[in-house]
């Protein structure tokens, strides 16, 4: 698994690799997908799954779908350092190196301190359906919110140098 101090830039060499960016969760894991090549990311999915084998096999299909190079998982890195640590942290990690022995692809960290709030924010700023309540999207805007984080500071968008 990849360095969890920061983003860090991936090995591959192709500039129009794919990633798959999940902020993950006991019953919701958000999914996002992104290009190296025009640096975005857009978010593509909720997991509403409590049954680990539900949720491998929609990842097996997004997978299969997409074909990632690699993959993002936001962590909730504390904002002031204590004694607690949040407990989701160990199951997060555990996703990352289920996710990297499944698959044979590298699992890059990304903090995703902020990412909630952030997605509300941009929830409501970008709204363009009021009948799409912000909790039926709100795990996928967090993923897409890590993953374009993660791209943009791994590589300047457009670059075909990984």
């Amino acid at each position: 698994m990849a360095d969890s101090s920061g983003p860090a830039a991936p090995p591959e060499p192709k500039g129009n690799a794919t990633y798959l960016g999940f902020d993950f969760g006991r019953k919701n894991t958000g999914v996002a997908v992104g290009q190296r090549i025009t640096g975005t990311a857009s978010g593509l999915e909720t997991i509403r799954s409590t049954h680990p084998e539900a949720l491998w096999d929609a990842i097996s299909r997004l997978v299969k779908t997409w074909q990632p190079t690699a993959f993002v998982v936001g962590v909730p890195h504390p904002l002031v350092e204590s004694e607690a640590k949040n407990p989701l942290i160990a199951l997060i990690r555990q996703f990352c190196l289920d996710l990297e022995v499944r698959y044979q692809r590298p699992v890059y960290e990304m903090d995703e301190a902020l990412s909630t709030r952030e997605s509300q924010s941009l929830f409501y700023s970008r709204r363009t359906r009021k009948s799409v309540p912000f909790a039926a999207i709100k795990d996928e805007l967090a993923a897409m919110l890590i993953l374009q984080t993660w791209l943009d500071h791994t590589a300047p968008k457009g670059s075909l140098d990984a």
